[in-house]
C-alpha cells in the first residue's frame, strides 16, 4: 500500500512541490501542537492557579524585560501566549474539523439525492442554495446563532456556545458541496458502471454510496481542504466580533479580540503573535487546498 502511494501521480507531485511541503509540515506541527497541548503547554489558560496576575504584560524574551520562562510574552492576565495558543488552536480547530464534518455529511447528501433523483426535489435543494449562496458566510453564521439566541435560554446557551458556533458554521458551508456533488453525479449516472449496477437491482443508496461517491471524492476532498480553512477563519471572525466564544475560552479569534485593546499601548504581541500563527494556519491550509486541486486534475497528469 506504502509503495502504491508513494509511486502515485499525487505524490509525485507532492514531492516536487516545495510550497506544498512546507504548507504540510506547518500544517502537521500547528495540528500536533494543538493535540499535545496538554502535555507541550507550560500552563492551561483555563486553569486560574497555572498563572499569575504578576506575570502581565510581559514582552517576548528577547525583547528588553521579557523572561525566558516566557518566549512570546505573556498577555494581560499573565497566561503563556505559547500555552494560550496551542490551546486556541486546539479549540478553534475542533470547531473547524467538526464544522467541516457537518456541512459535508449535509451537502454531500443532499448533492447525491438532488442529482441522482432529480425533479422537484433538486428544484427545492438548488433554490435554497441559491438563496443561500447569495448572502455571504458570515451573515448565514450570524442568522443561525441570532435564532440560537432567540429560542434557547441564556443559561443553556452558555453551555452549548461550542455547539451552536459549530453548527451555524456548518450550515453556512454546506452548500459547496451540495452543488459540487450534484454537478459531478450528472456526469456520474449516465456511465456504464452505474447503469449496470441499477440494472442488477441494486438500491438507490447504496449506488449512490458504493458506485457514485468514490468516484466523485477528488473534486469533494479539494473542497473539505479549502472550507476547514474558511471554517476555522469564519470561527476566529465570529469570535473577534464578540459573538463566538467568550473571553474566558482562548480561541484564536478570542485572543485576537483581546489583543485589538492593546494594539496602541505597546503590548503589540497580545495582538500580533495569536494574528501570524492564524495566518500561518489558514495560509498552510489554502496551499494544500490548491495542490489537491492540481493533483485531482487529469489535464495536469
Amino acid at each position: 500500500m506504502f509503495a502504491r502511494i508513494w509511486h502515485s501521480d499525487a505524490f509525485w507531485m507532492f514531492r516536487r512541490s516545495p510550497a506544498a511541503i512546507v504548507a504540510a509540515l506547518c500544517a502537521a506541527l500547528i495540528l500536533c501542537g494543538a493535540i499535545f497541548a496538554p502535555w507541550i503547554a507550560q500552563s492551561n489558560p483555563y486553569d486560574l492557579s497555572s498563572f499569575s496576575l504578576m506575570d502581565g504584560f510581559l514582552p517576548p524574551a528577547w525583547e528588553d524585560g521579557g523572561s525566558s520562562r516566557f518566549w512570546l510574552g505573556t498577555d494581560d492576565q499573565g497566561r503563556d501566549m505559547i500555552s494560550s495558543i496551542l490551546y486556541g488552536a486546539r479549540l478553534s480547530m475542533l470547531i473547524g474539523i467538526v464544522a467541516m464534518i457537518i456541512a459535508t455529511v449535509l451537502g454531500v447528501g443532499l448533492g447525491l439525492a438532488a442529482g441522482y433523483y432529480g425533479g422537484r426535489f433538486d428544484a427545492i435543494v438548488m433554490r435554497i442554495a441559491d438563496v443561500q449562496l447569495a448572502l455571504p458566510a458570515i451573515l448565514t453564521a450570524l442568522l443561525i446563532d441570532g435564532i440560537a439566541r432567540g429560542v434557547l435560554p441564556s443559561s443553556m446557551l452558555e453551555n452549548l456556545r461550542v455547539v451552536v458556533l459549530t453548527i451555524a458554521i456548518a450550515l453556512s458551508l454546506w452548500v459547496n458541496f451540495a452543488r459540487t456533488a450534484r454537478a459531478s453525479v450528472f456526469v456520474e449516472k449516465n456511465k456504464e458502471y452505474v447503469q449496470a449496477a441499477m440494472i442488477m437491482g441494486q438500491r438507490p443508496f447504496r449506488v449512490m454510496m458504493w458506485h457514485i461517491l468514490p468516484n466523485i471524492m477528488g473534486p469533494l476532498l479539494v473542497i473539505m481542504t479549502v472550507d476547514l480553512a474558511s471554517a476555522i477563519l469564519l470561527e476566529a471572525t465570529l469570535s473577534f466580533l464578540g459573538i463566538g466564544l467568550p473571553a474566558d475560552s482562548p480561541s484564536l479569534g478570542t485572543l485576537i479580540r483581546i489583543g485589538m485593546g492593546f494594539l496602541l499601548s505597546g503590548e503589540w504581541w497580545i495582538l500580533w503573535v495569536p494574528t501570524l500563527f492564524l495566518v500561518i494556519l489558514v495560509v498552510s491550509i489554502n496551499i494544500l487546498g490548491d495542490f489537491l486541486r492540481d493533483a485531482f486534475n487529469p489535464r495536469l497528469h
